[in-house]
């Protein structure tokens, strides 16, 4: 009588066993979505230069570096060429952390 004792006590243990680790009556998914792609394969959006970043140099770098300052026969920002010459290099004057993630988004697209 005492071993057939044990043996509903360990099947008992084993059941909560399984049922605590999720083996047993696991709910079924029934959700239909599609799995979710990490963020990192979605494209980036294009940035563009005359919306997007002539503001932010407009609004940094002018009057110097904008026609007729005394900067702009060398270092003309508002042309994208000159923008992409330069790179990183114009962070020593930008420090807003959205503005260098729009520049850093213009240098990497072709």
């Amino acid at each position: 009588m005492i071993s057939d004792m044990r043996l509903v006590l360990v099947v008992i243990a084993l059941a909560l066993l399984l049922v605590e680790s999720g083996s047993v009556f696991r709910p079924a998914r029934t959700t239909n979505a599609a799995p979710a792609i990490p963020a990192a394969t979605e494209p980036k959006a294009r940035v563009d230069f005359d919306t997007q970043l002539k503001p932010i140099f407009q609004a940094k770098c002018m009057p110097c570096h904008f026609s007729g300052g005394k900067m702009y026969d060398r270092l003309p920002f508002d042309k994208p060429a000159t923008i992409r010459k330069l790179g990183t290099r114009l962070f020593t004057r930008i420090n807003d952390e959205h503005d260098r993630k729009l520049i850093e988004d213009f240098l990497t697209q072709d």
